[in-house]
């Protein structure tokens, strides 16, 4: 069970990760509404995303940036990167997560970037293994390997049947 974190303590600065134009054709001609995604996170693991839907962009961005705020998860960290690698799948969209050595930055796609620079990850590597790259499908797969991510003691200590 995840334990909801209180985002009111937290520093969070938001990413807008993609914004589409969605038309509705009815009988007087179209009307247009907005989606937007967001990323929101501290830099020190914390790291969450929303999505807004609303008829004005900046109405789409602030229900998107309230829901991301909800959604905070805190990801095991080990130093400057994660603790093991990790790859998980969301509809067509498949990620990996791989940690990689100190100094090598962040070698990631657009959507993954905005993530890990999020939660304060600065040497990671990733690759989008799926048959799209759709930014949404792209981040809802990134969170469920964010997700996968544990300490390395708990899961020694659940081996060890403490």
């Amino acid at each position: 069970m995840r334990v909801r974190i209180d985002s009111t303590k937290l520093d969070l600065k938001e990413r807008i990760i993609a914004i589409n134009r969605v038309a509705k054709v009815v009988k007087g001609g179209k009307r247009f509404k907005f989606s937007c995604l967001v990323v929101v996170g501290d830099g020190h693991g914390h790291v969450g995303y929303g999505l807004g839907k609303a008829r004005e962009v900046p109405e789409a961005i602030k229900k998107a940036v309230n829901r991301a705020k909800k959604n905070l998860v805190l990801l095991p960290l080990k130093g400057t990167t994660i603790p093991f690698e990790v790859t998980a799948e969301s509809d067509a969209a498949k990620v990996l997560l791989k940690p990689a050595c100190a100094g090598t930055g962040v070698i990631a796609g657009s959507a993954v970037r905005a993530i890990v620079e999020s939660a304060g990850i600065h040497d990671i590597i990733s690759k989008c293994l799926g048959r799209t790259t759709n930014p949404f499908n792209v981040v809802y797969a990134t969170f469920k390997a964010i997700d996968m991510l544990c300490d390395p003691e708990k899961i020694i200590a659940l081996r060890k049947g403490k």
